[in-house]
């Protein structure tokens, strides 16, 4: 579980090297053929995994072979029991797979309202004068990259390291302050602040579900006893193979195990949506398409490019 120990910490912030928004990214990819399904390796768990995989398949080949040769000490077993266990890990396995989904797809809902958000701020500013407009799009422009960093526990490469950045709350308060003496020096109605504190508010919101994902992870008791039975199990079951399947039986057993330690992988992945594994949401180009939205609202050209994947990585 240490990997799994490493990308929470990162993810709250806790000592995560300031290069590592490099590292993240998400698999966007068409689906490939049947026959190149088999030899995918980006987007794949095989990397993750492989190391058990092969551990595995030596324990399994060991057990075959000391069967074969003491069998008095190293007996067959019944499958049977096996398949009852199989099948109750591979609900109990799913289910926490589907929770960790639902705390992934959360995550981006949660960016998609900041996005809503953002550009509900581009059309309901163009009230403001110009200067305020561009004080506040530039503060919501901050906002995300100090979003997507406090999310994952980075700092913007453009901070010098002795130099505190700014949270993303504190720009909230200043954009709040930004409205508010916009109103004051009568520059708009009521009204119109109403509608501007009102997007800021959603973004406030969204903001705290993301810190709310970030911090609440699964119940780790309930993480701990589906991964040590996965793995209990893959280096238990070359025992009820041994005699039905023989020399057989590690390929066997790898297969098993392929599945019930990828989904465990993937539920690692999926749970810390913010986190730096391929398969987390890729929250530079949430930023930069907000950023592109609102700097082509303020009539500027230089603009960043769209996002676009890099070897089916999209950061």
């Amino acid at each position: 579980m240490c990997g799994k120990t490493n990308r929470a910490t990162a993810s709250r912030g806790l000592g995560a090297p300031a290069h590592a928004r490099d590292e993240t990214a998400m698999i966007v990819r068409e689906r490939p053929s049947a026959w190149k399904l088999f030899f995918v390796r980006r987007g794949s768990m095989m990397p993750r995994i492989w190391s058990q995989l092969v551990g595995v398949g030596v324990v399994s080949l060991l057990i075959v072979a000391a069967h074969r040769l003491a069998p008095g000490l190293v007996p067959g077993m019944n499958p049977a029991p096996f398949a009852l266990i199989g099948i109750a890990l591979s609900i109990f396995l799913s289910f926490r797979n589907s929770s960790c989904y639902d705390r992934w797809w959360e995550g981006r809902k949660l960016w998609g309202e900041i996005t809503q958000g953002a550009r509900d701020l581009a059309r309901q500013s163009v009230m403001l004068p110009p200067a305020p407009r561009k004080r506040l799009l530039d503060g919501a422009i901050l906002f995300a990259r100090a979003t997507e960093h406090h999310l994952r526990g980075t700092r913007p490469t453009k901070t010098p390291d002795a130099a505190p950045a700014e949270t993303p709350d504190a720009i909230l308060a200043r954009l709040a302050a930004l409205v508010a003496e916009a109103l004051r020096g009568k520059e708009i109605e009521p009204i119109e602040a109403l509608a501007l504190n009102d997007s800021l508010t959603r973004l406030s919101h969204a903001l705290t579900g993301c810190e709310r994902l970030s911090n609440t992870p699964l119940p780790f008791a309930y993480t701990l006893l589906l991964h040590r039975t996965a793995y209990l199990f893959c280096f238990l079951l070359p025992f009820g193979f041994a005699d039905s399947l023989g020399w057989a039986a590690p390929l066997a057993t790898m297969l098993v195990a392929y599945t019930f330690l990828g989904l465990d992988a993937l539920s690692e992945e999926l749970e810390e949506p913010f986190g730096l594994a391929p398969n987390d949401l890729p929250l530079t180009s949430y930023a930069t398409m907000i950023e592109i939205h609102l700097r082509q609202a303020l009539g500027e050209d230089d603009v960043p490019p769209a996002p676009v994947a890099q070897d089916y990585l999209l950061h």
